[in-house]
């Protein structure tokens, strides 16, 4: 069986290094090209003969990146955060077009995939609950798409939204964080932080605090890698990296 042929986009960021670095090591994946700024993505994808494309890059060209590749007719496992809802419903509706499956995900890491499994099953019980995303300094956008895509699942699972007991009056605007879902989220950037997020529920005389902590860019690498191979085939365009788990 031969290797599965990868190109990375956005090869000279902190994650597409490590995305290399993994495809390089990987049994049945090919390294075949390495793309970032600048370079004519589609025109690489024709040359090299890809298969997958895997592309961390900013929020400002996901959505256009994720078109070419589609047009080029080869599969996209994209983590860039910040793609919004809409965006990623017409990314799904080319994929369907063109009979192309792939991925994009909020987060890689399949710790991060099990909280919130876990957090849809402690949402049925416990509705008070806020989310808590901590990120390194030099991450952009805010909320997280992990943060986005918790949220969102914590709504369609829990089975009433929490009246307020109080009038709340925000001395300093974003005290409370943003309201995404209907679900309180906070934002952390600071340095020394990779990618955690924590998310708190309360109940009658108790707290129940479920948490992810990436304490190293590799462990989203077993993750990309697992899509890469999974992806290839497929003819839908999966939000969420629980669908190939």
């Amino acid at each position: 069986m031969k290797n599965i042929r990868v190109l990375v986009n956005g090869a000279k960021g902190r994650m597409g290094q490590e995305v290399v670095k993994a495809v390089t090591v990987a049994s049945d994946l090919e390294l075949v090209d390495q793309t970032d700024l600048g370079d004519d993505l589609i025109a690489r994808i024709k040359a090299s003969q890809a298969q997958a494309v895997v592309d961390f890059t900013t929020a400002a060209v996901a959505f256009e990146n994720t078109r070419k590749i589609l047009e080029a007719g080869v599969h996209p496992v994209v983590g860039t955060s910040g793609l919004l809802a809409e965006q990623v419903a017409k990314l799904q509706q080319l994929a369907q077009d063109k009979g192309i499956g792939g991925l994009i995900a909020p987060n890689f890491a399949i710790g991060a995939v099990l909280l919130m499994k876990y957090v849809q099953d402690a949402a049925k019980y416990l509705p008070d609950v806020e989310v808590i995303e901590l990120h390194h300094n030099r991450k952009a956008d805010a909320p997280s798409g992990t943060a986005v895509k918790t949220a969102q699942l914590i709504a369609e699972a829990r089975k009433e939204i929490p009246k307020a007991l109080v009038e709340e009056k925000e001395l300093f605007e974003g005290a409370r964080g943003s309201e995404v879902h209907g679900v309180r989220v906070h934002s952390l950037r600071l340095p020394g932080l990779v990618a955690h997020q924590e998310v708190i529920f309360g109940g009658t005389g108790a707290t129940l605090t479920i948490r992810h902590d990436s304490i190293h860019r590799e462990s989203f690498m077993p993750g990309v890698c697992l899509a890469c191979r999974k992806v290839i085939g497929t003819q839908q365009l999966f939000y969420g990296l629980e669908h190939l788990l």
